[in-house]
Order: structure tokens, then C-alpha cells, then sequence
């Protein structure tokens, strides 16, 4: 557990109960990705955040947390928006990478690089009484393309900010997140390769799905035709 190296997208609703439980478990080395600040809005969802630390960058607040909980943690802060011209480098030193991000660019952004890189990706998403949970481990089962080929319609599909979300959600399935990690580091249990949990809170229902490789996908197929990371924001159809 000490040599193992994660990478941790976002220090928000999802990653901020990621990084926790990670830093309980004793991960040796955990890298933090997130440009934004604390906001009193956050609070009922991110839990790695205080009101004492409103303004504060996320990551700071983070580190602040992890180091009183685990202080033998070895805690890299990158205070940077992830884009194309940066995923590769972020990603690159790290073993796994846990995915918190709350938008269908960063998503299809970091499927695509881990990819190329060949990283395990573990992906999170919560929106308002549901969550989902899944590995994509290249070369052995799906990847993000394999599962949403394009993009929806801007607008059709709301952030969790606009659309609302179950505070506590984000609790379950980032600690959901954190299961898949340490499984993978421990060669243990059976882990979500090529399978999809979906968590209705509102039903208390656990459902599993079972996901196969497209062997048209365009990064992860047979025959691949996308070569380099692109500008996902204008992939997705979103206006700058």
C-alpha cells in the first residue's frame, strides 16, 4: 500500500470521501488535481471541506485534512484545470487514476488518455438518486467510448450543480470508488472490469450490468482512429 501511487480527479463531491478513506487506507502516495476554491455550496456534499476553509483552493483544504487523519501520506497537489495539453503528464508517474470529475469533456478527456497511457481508470458519476460505478482497465474489458460512443446534446444533461444531487450519494459512491482501488492494489475480490453498479438511493437497489468491448470503438478497438487527445470541450459541442 505504501509504494502504490493514485491519482485522485477533483476534490469535490466525489473525491473528497475518496481521499479519505484513500488516506485511512494507507496509500502511500496520492496526487490531487483541482483548480477550483472551497464554497459555502460545496460543504453538504464534500465533506474533506470545512467553513473555516471557505476560499481556500480545494486542494489545500484536502492536503489539511488528509495530513491530520494520515500524516505518513505523501500528498502532490497539482492546482491546475486539466486539459489536453496536461492530462498526459498528470497521469503519467501515477498507477491508477480515480475520476471525480463532473462533466462529459474532463470524462472523455481522461477515458482517452488513459487509454493511450495505459492507466486503470476507476469512474465515478452521481446525479441527483443515482450513482454509477465502473473500472476501465485497458485491454481487458471497455473503455468510456465503448459505453457513450458521442457525446449528449449540450444542454440535454445537467450538472450535478444545476441538476441537484443527494448530498450523501456522493459519499457512497466515491467510497464505492475507493473499494475499486484498493482491490486492484491488493489483487483481491473480483473488480468492476467490464461490469457497471448502478446505486438507486431511492429504491436502496443495487443493480449490476454487465459491459462489452466495442471492437469499433475509435481508442480502444480493433482498428483505432483517434491518435491524439483533442479539444473535448468543442468534441462535446460546448461553447467557450
Amino acid at each position: 500500500m505504501l509504494e502504490a501511487r493514485v491519482l485522485l480527479l477533483g476534490a469535490g463531491g466525489l473525491g473528497s470521501p475518496a481521499a479519505y478513506y484513500l488516506a485511512a487506507a494507507g496509500i502511500g502516495n496520492l496526487g490531487i488535481v483541482d483548480f477550483d476554491q472551497v464554497d459555502l455550496s460545496n460543504l453538504q456534499r464534500q465533506i474533506i471541506h470545512s467553513t473555516e476553509r471557505i476560499g481556500m483552493l480545494k486542494t489545500e483544504s484536502a492536503k489539511k485534512t488528509i495530513q491530520a487523519l494520515n500524516p505518513d501520506v505523501n500528498v502532490t497537489l497539482y492546482n491546475e484545470k486539466m486539459d489536453s495539453s496536461n492530462i498526459m503528464s498528470l497521469i503519467k508517474d501515477y498507477d491508477y487514476v480515480v475520476d471525480g470529475s463532473d462533466n462529459f469533456p474532463t470524462r472523455y478527456l481522461v477515458n482517452d488518455a488513459c487509454v493511450m497511457k495505459n492507466k486503470t481508470l476507476i469512474h465515478g458519476s452521481i446525479y441527483r438518486f443515482e450513482g454509477q460505478v465502473t473500472v476501465f482497465k485497458p485491454g481487458d474489458g471497455p473503455c468510456y467510448r465503448c459505453l457513450y460512443p458521442e457525446p449528449p446534446p449540450p444542454g440535454m444533461v445537467p450538472n450535478c450543480q444545476e441538476g441537484g444531487v443527494l448530498g450523501v450519494l456522493a459519499g457512497v459512491i466515491g467510497n464505492l470508488q475507493v473499494v475499486e482501488v484498493l482491490k486492484l492494489i491488493l489483487g483481491i475480490g473480483k473488480p468492476l472490469v467490464g461490469k457497471l453498479l448502478i446505486y438507486d438511493a431511492l429504491n436502496t437497489e443495487f443493480r449490476n450490468l454487465r459491459l462489452r468491448r466495442d471492437a469499433n470503438c475509435p481508442i480502444c478497438g480493433e482498428k483505432p482512429t483517434i491518435k491524439e487527445l483533442v479539444d473535448y470541450e468543442e468534441f462535446c459541442g460546448l461553447q467557450r
